[in-house]
């Protein structure tokens, strides 16, 4: 790898981490200088603005994110299992962060809201990643008999990143991770009581 792509990467990983700890409005250039040990020439010449090094960071640290859910799925021998393991997986954000400051998506999608519309899309489109990953893997658990068929998988989707956000948020917030584990098991029995053929 060159130099400058190191570097490159180096500020990035940085200012993700700075980016989540105090958002992308409380983090100054100064902030970003003094993460990254470089002046403002030198991220400027790697990135055209602090929201274009807004969006990579955040897609790294999403990256992140997917990357332990990814390998909590692929080490699941059946469909309830993997279910479960993106719950597992996602909740360990209230616990055991990515990155400090808790879970990049939440944080981008309260803060971005209609101030950073590029911020924002940015988040849509992970959540309808992570939509789209628990309706798949239910849809391919109904195919090979492991799911019970008729669930509505949207509406499941939704009741399992609303309650892991909120978890995450309630843990976050009263420095308690019993909120994130209560949803956790909860969200365990409704898939062993209504999904389970």
């Amino acid at each position: 790898m060159k130099k400058g792509e190191q570097t490159r990467e180096v500020i990035i990983h940085r200012a993700a981490r700075l980016f989540n700890e105090q958002g992308y409005y409380g983090a100054s250039l100064s902030d970003i200088m003094r993460a990254t040990g470089l002046e403002k020439g030198g991220i400027y010449n790697h990135f055209g603005s602090k929201e274009e090094l807004a969006l990579e960071a955040f897609d790294y640290s999403v990256g992140l994110v997917n990357q332990r859910i990814r390998a909590a799925i692929l080490a699941q021998p059946n469909t309830y299992n993997r279910l479960v393991a993106i719950i597992e997986a996602f909740s360990l954000t209230a616990t055991d962060p990515v990155l400090p400051g808790g879970c990049p998506i939440m944080k981008t999608v309260i803060e971005a809201d209609d101030t950073q519309p590029a911020l924002k899309e940015r988040a849509h489109s992970e959540l309808n990643r992570l939509f789209e990953s628990i309706r798949y893997t239910l849809k391919i658990g109904v195919e090979r008999g492991e799911m019970r068929p008729g669930v509505d998988s949207q509406k499941l989707a939704s009741l399992v990143i609303a309650s892991v956000e909120g978890g995450i948020m309630l843990s976050r917030l009263y420095q308690d991770s019993s909120h994130i584990e209560a949803v956790v098991e909860y969200l365990k029995y409704i898939l062993e009581q209504n999904l389970r053929p």
